[in-house]
Order: C-alpha cells, then sequence, then structure tokens
C-alpha cells in the first residue's frame, strides 16, 4: 500500500503551504496541520480520462477530521461506485491517524515558474509543482500580491514614494511596480531545481530559445521569492516591509537561515492569529518566547466578547524589535 505524503506552496500570490496524504484518488490536506479535509475521486473516471475520453471529475468530500473534533463525515450516497470511494478514503483516513503529528512534510514542488525581470533573471516564483507537466505554460503572467496584502499591508515607503499611507493605494503600487521590473512582455522560464546542485531551465512563456537549457546557481533564486536587492532605496523599503508582512507565511519554508528565521519569527509577532494558524507547520523555532506570546494574544483575544481576530499590522520600521524586556 504506497502513500505519498508531501508539502506544496500555494502561489500568486504566496500565501503558505499545503501539506498532503495521498493514496490513489484519495487525499487528506491540511493547510494549518490542525484541521484536515478528506476528498476523493472516482477511480474509474479518472481511468477514462487517462485514456484520453474526456469526462468531468469532480472531488467527493469524504469528511473533515481534527484530534480534537474527531472526524465529521461528508454526505452519503448509496452506490457500487460510491462504497469503492469510501473505501479509499478510509484508508487515507486510517493512515492520517498515524502521521498527521509528521506534519511539516518534505516538500517536493521541485518544478518552478519563476517570472523574470528585464535582464531574464529571476524576478519572483509564481507556480510551482511535483512534475513539469503540472506547470500551466498557458497562464498569466501577472504578479498579484492578493487581496489579503490590499486589505491589511502598509509601508513605511509610503511617503518617499509620494503614496497614500493606506493598504490598497500602498498594494496597487506594489504590484505595479513588480509587474513593470518584468517589462512589457513579461517572461517566465521553469526550473527544475535541486537541493544543493544548479538550476536547470526548462521551457517557459515567451521565452527566447538562447535561455533553454541554462542553468543557474541556488544563489540566483530569492529565498524570500521576491527578489529584493535590485532596487532603489525606497523600493527595497517597500519590499522589505511586504516582506514583512508575509513573514508567517515565509517562516513555513525549510530554506531560512537561523539568523533570517529569528528575525521574520519578529515580523509575524505582529501578526499574531496568522502566526498562531500556521505555527505547527513550522519547520524550525528560533526565538520560542516570541511565538508563546503570540497563542496567548490570541487566546486573550478569544474571551473578549464580540472580538474579531484580525490582525492590525504595522510595518517593521515603526516596531522596536529589540527593546529590553522590562521598557
Amino acid at each position: 500500500m504506497s502513500f505519498y505524503c508531501y508539502s506544496q506552496r500555494l502561489l500568486n500570490p504566496y500565501r503558505g503551504i499545503i501539506n498532503c496524504i495521498r493514496y490513489r484518488s484519495a487525499e487528506a490536506v491540511t493547510a494549518d496541520g490542525v484541521h484536515w479535509d478528506i476528498y476523493v475521486s472516482n477511480e474509474s473516471l479518472l481511468d477514462e480520462a487517462s485514456r484520453g475520453q474526456k469526462t468531468q471529475v469532480s472531488d467527493i468530500r469524504y469528511g473533515n477530521w481534527s484530534a480534537a473534533a474527531g472526524l465529521r463525515r461528508g454526505p452519503i450516497f448509496p452506490s457500487s461506485e460510491f462504497r469503492a470511494m469510501e473505501d479509499l478514503g478510509a484508508t487515507v483516513y486510517e493512515h492520517l491517524l498515524k502521521v498527521h503529528e509528521e506534519v511539516p512534510f518534505h516538500f517536493t514542488d521541485t518544478f518552478e515558474l519563476w517570472l523574470l525581470d528585464k535582464e531574464s533573471r529571476p524576478l519572483v516564483l509564481i507556480d510551482s509543482a511535483p512534475g513539469s507537466d503540472e506547470i500551466n505554460l498557458q497562464q498569466s503572467l501577472r504578479w498579484t500580491p492578493g487581496l489579503e496584502c490590499r486589505r491589511t499591508f502598509v509601508s513605511s515607503a509610503a511617503k518617499a514614494l509620494k503614496l497614500a499611507a493606506t493598504a490598497g493605494v500602498v498594494t496597487d503600487y506594489l504590484c505595479a511596480y513588480i509587474n513593470d521590473c518584468a517589462g512589457p512582455e513579461p517572461v517566465a522560464q521553469l526550473f527544475e531545481r535541486t537541493a544543493d546542485g544548479p538550476a536547470q531551465g526548462l521551457a517557459g512563456i515567451n521565452l527566447d530559445a538562447s535561455l533553454l537549457e541554462r542553468q543557474l546557481a541556488a544563489g540566483d533564486f530569492p529565498v524570500n521569492l521576491l527578489e529584493l536587492q535590485r532596487h532603489d532605496a525606497a523600493h527595497r523599503q517597500l519590499l522589505g516591509d511586504f516582506i514583512g508582512w508575509q513573514a508567517p507565511w515565509l517562516l513555513l519554508l525549510p530554506t531560512l537561515a537561523a539568523d533570517v528565521r529569528g528575525q521574520y519569527e519578529n515580523f509575524a509577532r505582529l501578526q499574531a492569529v496568522k502566526m498562531a494558524k500556521q505555527h505547527k507547520l513550522y519547520p524550525e523555532i528560533i526565538n520560542r518566547p516570541v511565538l508563546e506570546a503570540a497563542l496567548v494574544e490570541v487566546r486573550l483575544r478569544d474571551t473578549l466578547p464580540e472580538q474579531h481576530l484580525e490582525d492590525v499590522v504595522l510595518p517593521p520600521f515603526y516596531v522596536e524589535l529589540d527593546a529590553p524586556a522590562d521598557s
């Protein structure tokens, strides 16, 4: 019996990861390491699709599970096909009970589609998958920071950039700026990444043939999934604030150096709710008191009547992160 357990990034915008347990046409997925959804597809329809026959395949929810609440079953449809799907769902569920504490699983989305800058260098990651055939090479090449960013992100660079210091205005400018860095005719390239060696350049979108088969070193790819250095001071500040805002999700990445991870934990502490939702999938914790403070804050918010669990986010520029404990 073969189970496939893996992590994969959620991209464009980058908003964390999913952890998945897959067995044949059934899978259990979680975005927080606590709540799991179990889905099953009809294997006979999948077989037809693999033979080139046109068919529509939809997932059926077997149920959802957490250690606290147990299993809640989805709707039951009495039929011979559904009983076979039930068996697959039950198999994944039983394996979930054995391995749920082992998250985060290893990342397997080693094929990465990067939007390139005007000099054909990796600018921002817009898609990833375990296999090259799972990357859509017909997709839009417009990077987006997402609706949550437009709702809550502000930056200390707004004054220097002559922007109104509101989340929507700053986010719209950030989006336009990054896409402008890609040029009027954006280009993307697919790379196969390895843990230690160079990345192999593959196909792309609007890609010049001279870039096929090129190899890039690991250092050519931004560890934050967005290039931060090749900008003037005001835009570096804008992008730095954005990375600080993304910290609760960036901490999910296993590639951060210890000093960077510690810095991002301080940034993530400013968004206690988001940090609390993600922390079970963090591969490492550098400063555990920072995390514990965020968890305490969320528990205290839960005790307040009609309290909405929303973070009020200030950019790191406004926060004295290293103030003495008794100040």
